[in-house]
């Protein structure tokens, strides 16, 4: 199955929009190549916002399909309101610090990161993040939200109609392309279970149950009883934060182990699931955990529990593409729409390197539909798609590319985008090395050095400064 595109939109501005215009303009091939960003700048979900609207989030959420987000709306220092600018609530807290290394978060074709701390801050990833996307901004429409993709008449041909609304003006426009990536991520509807008596809970408690998408900064927790949600980076993340201003110790709810995050710590206890928000009839802000455990006098809950998939603008599409949340359903290899493979993800996967994961993506995606390489029959796309559901399952674990896995992926990715005939300045992803797999593998200890040397971190820039040496080939087997 070839195709021969000449007209792409890419909705999403942030990195694996970017990785993808790169590879797009890398083919020289097509006529068109417009990238529509919400937000007034690039950087996608590295961009913090003070906006917390925590009070608009569903206690419970458990429905993925949720309408497009609203902004609010952040004034200029000028005083002409032309200049104001929307705001999304992002992720992205105060003071975070990547749990990545950052010579493995780098594009192949920009090291700068490198002259950062080893673990790098969120200021410094997304100002790399803004210089990398300097060549393409010229592409991209800011301020201009996606409100519809849907198939569309162009004569003899279907095309794909995108409608948009700049947010500015609020004016509507339309235009069709032969071809849509999807690259706005995933961290828009977060997930916050059904658990029983959660409802009355949170209405006689108002404000006390959040979510992760909604902390900031740790100093509203002060001398606060407070329970974290989860167990994943985040969780772990978070409740370090907080344990810093709250009482002690914090409770660590989770519903299974995460041997990379499993340090004891003074300051926490690790406790089973919820199983019950006790009836304020029965207990003042009471918990019943899983083991039978009845906590009182609960002053903040953290639910660090991630985020459903969810694109309200491709609702139109038949077979939908998401059902539960859980997973993005009728897709290859995590990229292409199974029974229209002219549109495409980048960004799906989770649990992984991400830049370089997305660079992957988006060099196979600007080869087969420039026509350089063939997606296999669709019938064998979905044989792909039911092998993944019976290794994995139907639900969270399909796009989940952790213990290496990720890594094994993108070279695969590469690979692939080799077959391609040769070009003179053809943009080729990087594979990942043994080297970059053992320090994957030792990243849980690395942060933990690192973390452990206090303000001298800073200066740390490699991870033989912290007596780490890669012993040689061989080591990481897995990989």
């Amino acid at each position: 199955m070839r195709y021969d595109v000449r007209k792409v939109a890419i909705v999403g501005g942030g990195p694996a929009g970017i990785a993808t215009a790169k590879h797009l303009l890398a083919e020289r091939q097509f006529e068109v190549i417009d990238i529509f960003e919400q937000q007034a700048n690039t950087g996608g979900v590295w961009n913090y916002s003070t906006y917390a609207p925590s009070e608009e989030l569903s206690i419970p959420q458990t429905d993925p399909h949720q309408p497009l987000e609203k902004p609010r709306w952040r004034r200029s220092i000028s005083t002409d309101a032309s200049l104001s600018k929307p705001d999304f609530a992002t992720p992205m807290y105060e003071s975070l610090i990547s749990n990545i290394p950052q010579f493995l978060m780098e594009h192949p074709d920009d090291d700068s990161l490198e002259n950062q701390p080893l673990f790098a801050g969120r200021e410094s990833v997304l100002q790399y993040l803004n210089r990398y996307a300097n060549d393409v901004t010229y592409l991209i429409k800011f301020q201009t939200q996606v409100y519809d993709v849907r198939k569309d008449k162009d004569g003899d041909c279907d095309r794909w109609l995108v409608c948009t609304k700049d947010l500015i003006s609020n004016k509507a426009s339309e235009k069709l392309y032969d071809a849509v990536v999807v690259a706005s991520g995933h961290h828009s509807v977060p997930v916050l279970p059904d658990i029983p008596g959660i409802r009355a809970w949170n209405m006689e408690y108002p404000g006390i149950i959040t979510h992760s998408k909604y902390y900031r900064k740790p100093e509203g927790f002060k001398d606060k009883k407070a329970v974290v949600v989860g167990n994943s980076a985040s969780g772990f993340d978070i409740a370090t934060q907080i344990s810093t201003v709250s009482k002690h110790p914090i409770l660590n709810s989770e519903r299974s182990k995460q041997p990379e995050f499993q340090r004891s710590e003074s300051w926490k206890k690790e406790m089973p699931e919820i199983a019950e928000f006790i009836s304020p009839s029965q207990g003042h802000r009471a918990l019943r955990f899983a083991d039978g455990q009845i906590v009182s006098d609960v002053d903040a809950i953290v639910f660090c529990t991630g985020y459903y998939y969810s694109f309200p603008f491709l609702s139109s599409l038949r077979p939908s593409l998401v059902v539960s949340g859980e997973r993005v359903e009728n897709v290859y290899q995590h990229i292409f729409y199974t029974d229209d493979p002219s549109i495409a993800f980048v960004g799906l996967p989770f649990k992984v390197i991400p830049f370089r994961t997305w660079e992957g993506q988006a060099a196979i995606v600007a080869r087969v539909w420039s026509g350089r390489l063939e997606l296999p029959p669709k019938q064998e796309m979905r044989r792909w798609e039911s092998d993944r559901i019976a290794d994995r399952g139907a639900e969270r674990k399909f796009h989940e590319l952790g213990k290496l896995e990720d890594f094994r992926y993108h070279n695969d990715l590469v690979d692939w985008a080799l077959q391609a005939t040769a070009r003179v300045g053809d943009k080729i992803p990087r594979k990942w090395s043994e080297r970059d797999a053992w320090v994957r593998k030792n990243i849980p200890a690395i942060k933990q050095a690192f973390t452990d040397r206090g303000d001298a971190r800073h200066a740390v820039r490699s991870v033989e400064e912290l007596g780490f040496e890669y012993p040689g080939q061989g080591v990481t087997k897995a990989f």
